[in-house]
């Protein structure tokens, strides 16, 4: 499977190979984690977080949906 970049937007295969994934190199990487660290970058928030997170499903639930699915869902 191939991705691009988030910062250069260059393919990347996302393999074990790939140790930076989803980046093409270590200066993306940094670049990114920059950007976060000033504050460039953020996720956004709503004005009632406790009730945005209340709906959001337990991290168990995910992971049964997960196991649930077969190999091939993981694949291209």
């Amino acid at each position: 499977m191939h991705v691009n970049c988030p910062n250069c937007k260059k393919e990347v295969e996302w393999s074990e190979a790939s140790q930076y994934r989803p980046f093409c190199s270590k200066t993306c990487q940094l670049i990114d984690l920059g950007e976060w660290a000033d504050e460039e970058k953020s996720i956004p928030c709503a004005a009632n977080k406790d009730q945005e997170l209340s709906s959001l499903p337990d991290i168990e639930d995910i992971e049964a949906l997960l196991s649930a699915q077969s190999e091939d869902f993981f694949k291209e």
